[in-house]
Formats: C-alpha cells, structure tokens, sequence
C-alpha cells in the first residue's frame, strides 16, 4: 500500500513535470509567433509608410509642375501684353529720340 501511494505520488509529479514542460514550450511557441506576427506588421507598416511617402511626393510635383505652367503661361501673356503696349509706343519713342538727337546736334553747332 505504502508503495502504490508513493507510486502514485511519482507518477502525479511526472504528469505535472510533463504539464510544466508542455506549457514553457506552448509559451515559448506563441511568444515566438507573436514576435513574428509583429516583425510581419512592421514591415506592413514600413511599406505602407514608403508606398504613402512615394504618393505625397508624386502629388506634390504635380502640384508643382501645374503652378510652374501656371506661372510660366501668365508671366508669357504679360510679357506679351507689355510688347504690345511698347509697340503701340514705338512710333512715338522714336519721334521723341530723333528730335531730341536734332535738338542736341543744333544746341552743338
């Protein structure tokens, strides 16, 4: 009797070692799949990050490139409008500057 109660006192305590065991390595085994579960959402992150970075950039130099021809398209049309205006002058500058250059040779003679 003694000996089947010490028996049967091993044998618990081997269940339980077993138990033990089997519960460090169930851990061990979703400690493991966490760690890789996060590595995994990191590098989602990361490349969303990129694939968002890569987006804003490529809108901002559309931006950029439709502000440029903006610019370039009013600062052509007052280029023109000041040519135009200055054309309309022309005759009346040159009538201006070849009396002046008469009223010099005559004030020089």
């Amino acid at each position: 009797m003694k000996t089947e109660v010490l028996q049967d006192i091993k044998k618990t305590e081997e269940e339980y070692q077993s138990m033990i065991s089997a519960a460090q390595d169930e851990k061990k085994r979703k400690r493991s799949q966490a760690e890789l579960e996060a590595d995994n959402l990191i590098t989602k992150a990361q490349s969303n990050a990129e694939q968002y970075k890569t987006l804003k950039l490529e809108e901002a130099r559309h931006q950029a490139a439709l502000k440029h021809a903006e610019i370039m398209t009013a600062g052509r049309q007052r280029a023109a409008a000041i040519q135009e205006k200055g054309k309309k002058n022309l005759s009346k500058a040159v009538q201006l500057l070849v009396s002046r250059f008469k009223e010099q040779l005559h004030v020089n003679a």
